[in-house]
């Protein structure tokens, strides 16, 4: 049984080691695309250091310090080499280096997903779970009207009226700003509740409707109807048997919520204000911030493929029928 099991995961370990492989090509995809992009965009980022009345000399200066004079061709071959050394340049709107400024707002946005994600996973799961059990009453009507309207209204919009409601109105909540851990855990989570349950509504509606989804395949299985015929108790068959087996596609969709947490959370934290990563590529890209916006979008690349491997490999903890190799 020992050696079986190491042999299993060895070979786990193997295609942990083959899918980080793969990863390199992914994200120099993701780089030069990145990199292509962005100096497809009008402005320049030496006009935007030396102001409008500057003269074309000191821009031409500017522009030649910055290495911007260079062929493109030859600034792409440049930036590449210098991630091969872990350097990801120095950002020329915060003049600091671009992992110092992406360690500073990192845990904010973080904190934000995270936030969303407790929330989002109990409550999506939860309402789709009950929807597919009573299906056809008032209750499945209701759960599949909410999460419709949860994934059709615009992040924005609710996150405008919450902060018109609960912020203005009411006076229960802060209209914006972030509020670090540090001085406070009540103060720090009333400033990101709101945020955190705006940018989870498009996911609870996502993960309900899914979740009700392979809950009504999986109740029509031939395993389902024996446990039932067995006589065993419906709540114990549903929680025991039927709820197991639909985890491995709710798994996969939670990894595709956890990267839409982390993009979504760009629009969330300028409507919040809140000064974290989202925030921060905005401000990089109407700088026209190369150096900053181009580390970012790349760790961001990272941080996806990141989530989507360790999904795998849980799936051998959910469902021991799936196996590597």
């Amino acid at each position: 049984m020992n050696l079986r099991l190491l042999q299993q995961t060895a070979r786990a370990a193997r295609e942990i080691v083959r899918r980080l492989a793969q990863t390199v090509p992914v994200l120099l995809v993701v780089a030069v695309v990145t990199f292509a992009l962005l100096h497809l965009l009008p402005g320049d980022p030496a006009v935007m250091i030396a102001g409008d009345q500057a003269s074309p000399e000191v821009i031409a200066r500017i522009r030649a310090d910055l290495g911007l004079d260079r062929p493109l061709l030859e600034q792409l071959l440049h930036w590449l080499a210098a991630l091969l050394q872990g350097d990801f340049g120095r950002s020329l709107l915060l003049n600091q280096t671009v992992l110092s400024a992406v360690a500073e707002r990192l845990p904010i946005t973080g904190s934000l997903a995270m936030l969303s994600l407790v929330i989002t996973l109990p409550v999506g799961i939860v309402l789709g779970t009950l929807a597919a059990y009573y299906r056809g009453t008032w209750l499945d009507s209701g759960v599949m009207g909410v999460a419709l309207l949860g994934v059709s209204i615009p992040s924005f919009w609710i996150g405008i009226v919450s902060i018109l409601l609960f912020g203005a109105v009411l006076h229960w909540l802060p209209t914006g700003g972030y509020v670090p851990i540090a001085q406070g855990v009540r103060p720090w989570l009333a400033c990101l509740i709101q945020p955190a349950v705006v940018l989870a509504l498009f996911q609870i509606g996502f993960l309900a409707r899914l979740t009700r989804s392979a809950m009504l395949d999986t109740l029509h299985q031939d395993y389902i109807r024996t446990a039932r015929a067995k006589g065993l108790g419906e709540w114990l068959t549903v929680a025991r048997h039927a709820f197991r087996n639909t985890l491995i596609p709710v798994m996969t969709a939670i990894g595709i919520i956890l990267s839409l947490l982390i993009g979504g959370s760009v629009i969330v934290e300028q409507v919040f204000a809140l000064p974290g990563m989202g925030r921060l590529v905005v401000q990089a890209i109407m700088a026209r911030d190369y150096p900053l916006v181009q580390g970012t979008m790349l760790l961001f690349g990272l941080a996806f493929v990141l989530i989507n491997l360790a999904i795998d490999a849980l799936y051998v903890l959910v469902d021991p029928r799936v196996r590597y190799g």
